[in-house]
């Protein structure tokens, strides 16, 4: 089943003439629990002013826990931890846009410029791995924003959980698309002789002008291969995600990508094909007409045809990897690319060092 040609509606219809330049989504989408908007459908665009307007803002907040079970059998792993929600890298395809729902935001604008920190995530972290009943297994920064944007080279959250990971010798993976991962070589360095880290370096393409509209605020992909370069250099286990791969915009790049990164030291590899779920949907349309209009239809019913006519799937075992002719032929494309240029490494993580005790020791790092 294909999609057939789409329109956008009125109440998410942002003239072209207001882009938003450094942002990814170009509308505040409507947040399914509020009652009330706010409208963008006037032609002399004063909503949009009004929204452009709006500058970056970091709210803070205090959970009460830190540490997420892994359910997902398509994710993979047992725990993640996230210390932000929201992110600046504006990354249009991104499914954690959803989640901002939740805190009562919009899945679009708002998911960029209104960042949660989660101020005490460090104390968490030490509470939960100093009880004696806590089970060490890797622990994956981060399931759903990345730990490496913008605000962390201020903030220094990241860094300070891969501290008391080091401390008290627990395995932890990371997967980033900033270089500002390098920033912590140090501890990454130290946490790699115990075999206690893994990091990912996610990479959608080679053409910088489609990164710049794609994922507007990351580190450009030649700092994304320098900095897997950068890792392998100190004996850092460190890979390739390719995702999400959207067809008609990316997947045609897929072996230059494996290539260089290849050549870099990346002794890993895995891939997603993007869909489209909750209100990423309306937000991802509006930013490929708006973007992509010569080929727009042609992207949305790629994408369809990957999910069983639909942009958004939940199956298990489905939503992530796609099905059908164009889907088959993308994974083909990436298991031969992985297969002449990724060297595996078999690197596995050490949870038998872990020690609850380590709170009695200072590190010198601290």
């Amino acid at each position: 089943m294909i999609c057939t040609t789409f329109t956008l509606s009125k109440n998410m219809e942002t003239p072209i003439t207001s882009y938003f330049k450094g942002r990814g989504a170009q509308v505040n989408i409507n947040n399914k629990f509020n009652k009330q908007k706010y409208a963008q459908e006037h032609v002399e665009g004063l909503d949009e002013e009004f929204l452009q307007k709006e500058k970056t803002e970091i709210i803070y907040t205090y959970p009460k826990t830190i540490i997420n079970k892994v359910e997902s059998e398509d994710v993979g792993g047992e725990y993640s931890l996230n210390p932000y929600q929201g992110c600046e890298h504006g990354c249009i395809y991104c499914y954690a846009r959803n989640t901002h729902e939740y805190w009562g935001y919009s899945a679009g604008l708002d998911f960029e410029r209104k960042i949660i920190v989660k101020k005490n995530t460090v104390e968490l972290l030490e509470k939960t791995f100093s009880n004696k009943k806590w089970k060490p297994a890797p622990i994956m920064l981060s399931g759903n924003t990345d730990c490496y944007q913008p605000i962390e080279r201020q903030l220094e959250i990241t860094r300070k959980i891969l501290q008391v990971c080091l401390k008290y010798k627990h395995p932890v993976s990371v997967i980033t698309k900033n270089a500002l991962v390098t920033r912590d070589l140090d501890i990454l360095t130290e946490l790699a002789k115990h075999k206690l880290v893994h990091v990912m370096v996610s990479i959608t393409g080679t053409d910088e002008k489609v990164r710049q509209l794609l994922e507007p605020r990351t580190a450009s992909y030649k700092s994304r291969i320098n900095t897997i370069e950068t890792l392998a250099k100190n004996n850092i286990p460190c890979g390739v995600m390719v995702a999400p791969i959207i067809p008609g915009i990316n997947n045609h790049e897929i072996p230059e990508i494996m290539e260089m990164v290849g050549n870099a030291g990346a002794s890993s590899a895995g891939m997603t094909i993007v869909r489209l779920n909750g209100a990423i949907e309306q937000i991802f349309k509006d930013w490929l007409i708006k973007n992509f209009p010569d080929r727009a239809d042609k992207v949305w019913n790629q994408i369809c045809e990957c999910h069983g006519g639909k942009v958004s799937d939940s199956r298990k075992g489905v939503r992530m990897r796609g099905e059908g002719k164009i889907a088959e032929s993308i994974r083909q494309l990436f298991k031969l690319s992985k297969q002449r240029f990724i060297k595996p490494s078999g690197f596995e993580f050490n949870c038998n060092s872990f020690n609850y005790k380590a709170n009695d020791v200072q590190l010198s790092l601290f």
